[in-house]
């Protein structure tokens, strides 16, 4: 790092990051080097979300269409499929998911509701951009995407953590009611759950809703529900996708094409804002200038084009169930316990000790990377995600024998 005599010149906010950097990334850089030495096939990497199904052949299709017909065109349609749009996307693209959602959910959007984003990630932030002053509060329910520490202080606000059963993973909605304060502006609900699979129910969500209601009237002002809905059609065991808007009218969704499609590098996703939100019409023009202002500008043009046209795929669902089934009986078998997940594709497994990073610590003997819970808030645990071949499942089961050994589990 260059300094200037004593003084470190990178901003005090990097600085912070810096020292909080990513444990999942962190993790993945780590396999990627104990690969190279040991060879992948004795590698057995839990650490990121980074789905193994290909990306449905429709998609690729009609990558291929968009890029022909645009070829056909001309110059007219390369500029019509890679020049500049609006800031909220391509119209036609917004229209086709408008009625998608309605279609699959009963919703009431058009054009106007839905705006492109570059991810989940490029949608937290200019949902939080449009809403958060500094020293505003945003509730998260640990465990929590560890990312949301950052997307918050990147406007000077505070994450505020509410504590979840232990024995279940659903939020503890005492806990949740007793957190909000004047400064709540927005609560984070992200279900089916990262890092813990769960689904927080009907029921939940209408207490969630509930408790909600009472504190805006309390407080005196607007408090938003952000949907975070990266894992929606990843749902198992007789699992419904749901959409969130039906609870409580101030919600707004951030969506990702990442895991459905398994598209995670294309970076491309979408907001949502329902007429019925407060200041709805400001909230969408602020969403639609933080895209342009924080850089983004507008979401990837042929990759919004080719989900359109996609709307209705998904990955290969039953793949992941199957990794969720091994991995799960084969775990539970050694003596650990873990929560089942009902949805998204993560184990959430509680650590022999307490020192869970002693635990992580003992797997990379293995050449076992697992996530430490504490980066996802909720020490005592690790994730593991699963969006692995199933090879890698089967083959690491002796691996995690062994562990199971160090600590007496079997």
């Amino acid at each position: 790092m260059y300094t200037n005599g004593d003084r470190i010149m990178v901003s005090k906010r990097i600085q912070k990051a810096l020292l909080g950097n990513s444990a999942i990334r962190a993790m993945f850089v780590e396999g990627k080097a104990m690969a190279e030495k040991y060879g992948a096939e004795n590698v057995y990497d839990f650490s990121l979300g980074n789905p193994a199904t290909p990306a449905p052949a429709a998609l690729n299709n009609s990558i291929r269409d968009l890029l022909d017909e645009a070829d056909k065109k001309g110059a007219l349609g390369s500029l019509e499929l890679h020049g500049y749009m609006e800031n909220a996307g391509y119209k036609d693209v917004r229209e086709a998911i408008a009625e998608n959602l309605n279609k699959r959910f009963g919703t009431a959007f058009d054009g106007q509701n839905i705006v492109m984003t570059v991810g989940a990630a490029g949608g937290l932030n200019i949902i939080f951009k449009t809403i958060l002053d500094p020293g505003d509060e945003v509730i998260v329910f640990a465990p929590f995407f560890g990312e949301y520490r950052q997307y918050a202080a990147n406007f000077d606000a505070d994450i505020v953590t509410v504590n979840p059963d232990l024995r279940t993973f659903q939020p503890d909605l005492a806990d949740f009611a007793a957190k909000i304060t004047g400064k709540t502006k927005a609560l984070i609900v992200n279900t089916p759950n990262n890092p813990t699979g769960v689904i927080y129910k009907p029921e939940t969500m209408q207490a969630i809703a509930a408790i909600l209601e009472k504190k805006q009237e309390e407080y005196g002002h607007d408090i938003y529900l952000i949907s975070d809905e990266p894992y929606r059609e990843l749902v198992y065991d007789g699992n419904k996708e749901d959409f969130l808007t039906k609870y409580y009218k101030n919600t707004i969704v951030g969506y990702s094409f990442s895991k459905s499609l398994s598209l995670p590098g294309e970076r491309i996703g979408y907001v949502v804002v329902p007429n019925e939100a407060s200041d709805a019409e400001d909230l969408i023009r602020g969403i639609e200038i933080s895209n342009r202002t924080l850089g983004f500008v507008n979401a990837p043009s042929l990759i919004q084009k080719a989900v359109a046209r996609c709307l209705d795929e998904k990955t290969d669902v039953s793949f992941y169930d199957e990794n969720r089934k091994m991995l799960y009986d084969g775990l539970t078998n050694l003596g650990f316990t873990c929560i089942k997940p009902e949805g998204a594709f993560y184990l959430w497994v509680k650590s022999p000790v307490d020192n869970e990073e002693e635990f992580v610590e003992e797997g990379k003997k293995l050449h076992l990377l697992m996530v430490k819970g504490s980066a996802f808030g909720c020490g005592g645990f690790v994730r593991l995600a699963y969006c692995v071949s199933h090879e890698t499942i089967k083959n690491s089961l002796p691996a995690f024998a062994k562990l199971a050994e160090v600590y007496g589990l079997n």
